[in-house]
């Protein structure tokens, strides 16, 4: 069967994978409500298409903390991919570089920040969890340095790791011929297996619950590289990510794997975007499936995207060329959304070009 969208590798995906794999990659937290919700609230913003404009030509170049890139739409951090697929992270990082994006790479991965860095150039992020051992943390930044990574997606949301009851039935671990391939050295790099999730349990005893926006500082004092704040959904921490020193910030409520009930992300973008004044960029992960989401994005804001479980999705599916796939279609739907919205380049997506239920009635211009 020809995959035509990017939703089809994840029941392709729940065939190929062991339940315990796939539950953990395609699960949320608890009742799941924001899992649904986060794809949900994109059906609730419609376009304004503007037309008889010319769209011969389309441009979806943008550039990223300087960093020029084909698309709006980049890889976020997902951890174990090797559980997927056995090039796991290799794979991906030759998918985003051949599509001309961003990959970031997981503090979790079972691929380190070298082997990553090996498959050749790219434009490379790494998410860092802060373990509370800060030695290890330094050690792990400067690694991801010299591999040539370009910033650091510090995730800040998870200070104790979300309940998932189908990890905690499924009493998840790291298969055995795997490990955190970052923390190997370390002996960080195996996870036991427990009565309960063996992931919960590794947070419980290794991530640093004291994390605080003095440390967002701190880590400033051990890298030059720019640093993105990942898990930010309100006015009021947008604010003090910047006056922390962030250069930019992601809405994100890590796929609906934390707390349940937050708000979808596209739901939250809006309220970020206006307290960052454009001071930095804010970019959102989260239930992103289709070209028409980048874009509604894109017109609530945000100056791009990031796709999680559709590239664990699709390389286990297909691999390399999955995630190759779900990158183009995502590039074709999305240059489509602009040519029938009347938009020709990213900064002619406008707030005009959508609206949403949560909008005031519109004042129609008289003529």
């Amino acid at each position: 069967m020809e995959i035509t969208n990017v939703t089809e590798y994840e029941a392709i995906a729940k065939e190929k994978l062991p339940k315990m794999v796939y539950d953990y990659y395609a699960s949320g937290a608890e009742d799941q409500w924001t899992l649904k919700e986060n794809r949900n609230a994109f059906s609730r913003i419609l376009f304004r298409p503007r037309i008889l404009i010319d769209v011969s030509k389309i441009d979806m170049t943008t550039t990223v903390l300087g960093f020029k890139i084909s698309m709006p739409i980049m890889i976020a951090p997902t951890a174990m991919q090797k559980m997927a697929h056995p090039e796991g992270e290799y794979a991906t990082a030759r998918a985003a570089s051949a599509a001309g994006t961003i990959m970031t790479l997981s503090s979790w991965a079972t691929s380190s920040v070298e082997e990553v860095a090996s498959t050749g150039p790219g434009i490379r992020f790494f998410q860092l969890y802060v373990y509370k051992d800060r030695n290890v943390v330094a050690q792990l930044v400067r690694r991801a340095e010299r591999a040539g990574f370009k910033a650091i997606a510090l995730t800040v949301d998870t200070p104790r790791l979300g309940r998932r009851e189908a990890d905690i039935k499924n009493r998840f671990t790291l298969p055995p011929f795997l490990t955190l391939k970052n923390f190997e050295g370390l002996n960080l790099g195996k996870m036991d297996k427990t009565d309960d999730s063996g992931l919960a349990s590794y947070v419980a005893g290794q991530i640093d619950r004291s994390l605080s926006w003095k440390d967002v500082k701190w880590l400033q004092t051990i890298t030059s590289l720019p640093i993105l704040v990942k898990g930010v959904l309100t006015t009021e921490d947008a604010r003090l990510a910047i006056q922390a020193g962030a250069a930019g910030i992601i809405v994100s409520n890590h796929g609906a794997r934390q707390l349940d009930y937050v708000p979808a992300t596209i739901m939250a973008l809006e309220e970020v975007v206006k307290a960052a004044q454009g001071r930095v960029p804010v970019f959102l992960d989260g239930g992103v499936r289709r070209g028409t989401d980048v874009f509604k994005a894109l017109a609530l804001g945000a100056s791009g995207i990031f796709i999680g479980r559709p590239v664990v999705f699709s390389l286990a599916a297909e691999g390399e060329a999955g995630v190759r796939k779900v990158l183009q279609m995502l590039r074709d739907e999305f240059e489509l959304t602009m040519a029938l919205s009347g938009c020709r380049s990213l900064k002619e997506i406008t707030r005009n070009h959508i609206v949403a239920d949560w909008d005031e009635p519109r004042v129609v211009p008289r003529l």
